[in-house]
């Protein structure tokens, strides 16, 4: 499961789509929009998401709904953001700034 987290994460674009998927269950186009990218680009997106196990599909009449596969998924997202934002501001390593890691 680790190899497909980070797979999905390795993208902004996933990413994005992850965390408003957080949020609440959407339909490829409404993620465009709310994303601000074009209406194709969520359907290659979504399919690796889904391939990583971490979205589900919902059949609505023609259309089909994305939604996280577990609820826990939001929490570990909310965490890994809590942490990042935690790690960004506590720079303790000097040499992060020029080598871009420790």
């Amino acid at each position: 499961m680790g190899d497909r987290f980070g797979r999905a994460l390795a993208d902004p674009i996933r990413c994005r789509i992850l965390l408003a998927l957080r949020q609440a269950p959407a339909y490829p186009a409404d993620l465009a929009d709310a994303l601000d990218i074009s209406r194709t680009r969520p359907s290659n997106h979504l399919a690796c998401l889904r391939d990583c196990g971490l979205v589900v599909t919902a059949p609505d009449g023609r259309r089909t709904r994305y939604e996280l596969a577990d609820v826990r998924l939001g929490h570990a997202l909310d965490d890994l953001r809590a942490a990042v934002v935690a790690v960004e501001a506590d720079r303790t390593c000097p040499e992060a700034d020029e080598k871009g890691y420790c």
